[in-house]
């Protein structure tokens, strides 16, 4: 049996399941993908085939493993839409009005499932926006862009780093260097003490050492449910500035390397091998990044085709200018 999924990515919006942006299908290998047209962005999913979209939640919520309640729901919205290929029936409830769609399911090696994990803005890696504003996404950011990065920074308002999508290169220390005016730490690490099974030992806490030139704008880091593992590690460096600010909602709290474990049957599983914590000790893992304002996506904003994560960070920037 083939299992697939309607090109729209679902995502948990104000306690709800809601179609955020179509994906990109293949038309050559999947002609019929054009059945989706009738799902619109803003969409409520409130049956799949009958079933309420509570009981499927409740249900596949035992199966699926994260670090905290953000993770989780994410998770469940990737697969909502889950099954075999082929005609579905929705119920959707659009500007407060219930309707029923029959949609299919596209087989998965004809949608692009990447785009669905990051929250970021589209387009270059940076970029100037509205007012003197500069902006960058860690998912689209190569270390060799970093010093053309900050020379163009330098002559904005402040910097915007989106942290929602997983970095394409490790920029914990090639952008952070250029975040501080003197050594900073941003982190600590627990390790298992290998002779004495069961204890573990700190590490030395992990610094940024500076280097020019220096920035020393109002930076707004942005973080949500997508920001995980390495992203949250950079997040954690780049707070460190003291004119930094976090804002979004919490962060998935699953950072730390991977150590992966083989299972009778052929099964794998994984768990952080380490432990992740702030400087003065405060942990990371199961909690996640604690953004300083709190800014989570609306319905009615999504509708609206905005972005108020990103919205709430040109206005914190320009109180700057």
């Amino acid at each position: 049996m083939e299992i697939g999924s309607p090109p729209p990515a679902i995502r948990p919006i104000e306690g709800e399941f809601i179609v955020w942006k179509p994906l990109a299908v293949n038309p050559e290998n999947e002609p019929e993908s054009a059945d989706f047209n009738d799902l619109e962005v803003a969409d409520v999913i409130m049956k799949i085939d009958g079933e309420p979209i509570d009981q499927i939640v409740a249900y596949r919520r035992q199966f699926i493993g994260a670090s905290n309640d953000p993770a989780l729901m994410r998770e469940i919205a990737f697969a909502l839409l889950e099954g075999p290929a082929g005609p579905v029936e929705l119920d959707v409830r659009r500007n407060g009005e219930k309707i029923v769609i029959a949609a299919r399911r596209v087989e998965y090696p004809h949608v692009d499932h990447l785009s669905m994990r990051r929250h970021d803005r589209d387009g270059e890696a940076f970029q100037l926006l509205r007012d003197d504003v500069a902006y960058v996404k860690a998912s689209g950011l190569e270390e060799k862009d970093v010093p053309r990065l900050i020379q163009q920074a330098l002559e904005a308002t402040g910097l915007i780093v989106d942290l929602r999508g997983y970095p394409k290169s490790f920029l914990i220390y090639a952008l952070g260097q250029h975040l501080v005016s003197e050594p900073t730490e941003f982190a600590r690490i627990s390790m298992p003490t290998l002779q004495r099974p069961g204890e573990f030992q700190w590490s030395d806490p992990l610094e940024l050492t500076p280097k020019a030139p220096y920035y020393d704008k109002p930076i707004a880091i942005l973080v949500d449910e997508m920001t995980q593992s390495q992203a949250e590690y950079t997040a954690m460096a780049y707070r460190a500035n003291p004119n930094a600010i976090v804002i979004g909602s919490q962060t998935a709290g699953a950072d730390g390397n991977v150590s992966r474990i083989s299972l009778p049957g052929g099964s794998r599983t994984a768990i952080s091998g380490i432990g992740i914590f702030y400087p003065d000790k405060t942990p990371t893992q199961r909690i996640g990044i604690v953004p300083d304002i709190v800014v989570k996506p609306t319905i009615c904003g999504i509708r609206d085709g905005r972005d108020e994560v990103l919205d709430t960070a040109i206005e914190h920037i320009l109180r700057y200018k």
